[in-house]
């Protein structure tokens, strides 16, 4: 089935300016019109943002529909693709948030604009664990990009949290996937963006 309509996950300290959302919110405006673009700016609370993301979703097709997550995001879109039994793309996703945001609990600064501040908040970290899938038989077809050489999470964890995806693993690179746009014709065939 043709996707119709796409979700946008952005990672931690993240936003709907990140150069990936842009690389694809663009590849979509003008190669894909058709389909429904969404990119939201994500609250701090991961069950906010769940919330968030639920209701946003609440009347989008389920057959048609799939969902892209980088990092942070990459966690979310899992627990989206099996609350709407969709396609899902996860990049250099965050595999164990619970672990490895223990340490930015406090305020936070927004990665694209240095100005904005968050608190990252203790009762974060429970909320998270809540949306872990990683036991869970993936609901529909997934692909996974890993850089190998992501200097923030571990490529070979992302590579074993997903053994039934299809998997795209580069030599090299970094977490933020600087090459993302070489990637665009596998997502368009993955997800049937016609």
């Amino acid at each position: 089935m043709t996707t119709t309509h796409l979700l946008y996950l952005h990672g931690f300290r993240s936003s709907p300016q990140s150069n990936k959302a842009r690389i694809l919110a663009e590849h979509i405006g003008s190669r894909h019109s058709h389909v429904r673009w969404w990119c939201p700016q994500l609250p701090p609370s991961p069950r906010e943002a769940m919330a968030l993301i639920a209701e946003g979703i609440a009347t989008w097709p389920r057959e048609t529909m799939a969902v892209v997550g980088s990092s942070l995001g990459g966690y979310y879109a899992s627990w989206v693709a099996q609350l709407a039994r969709c396609k899902s793309v996860m990049i250099n996703p965050a595999v164990n948030p619970a672990r490895d945001l223990e340490k930015y609990i406090g305020e936070q600064t927004a990665w694209h604009d240095p100005e904005a501040h968050f608190f990252f908040r203790p009762e974060y970290i429970e909320e998270l664990r809540q949306l872990d899938t990683r036991h869970m038989t993936p609901a529909a077809p997934e692909m996974v990009l890993i850089a190998q050489g992501d200097e923030v999470l571990d490529w070979q964890e992302m590579s074993e949290r997903y053994p039934h995806a299809l998997q795209l693993v580069q030599e090299g690179g970094d977490h933020a996937l600087s090459n993302f746009a070489e990637y665009l014709p596998r997502l368009d065939d993955f997800l049937l963006l016609a």
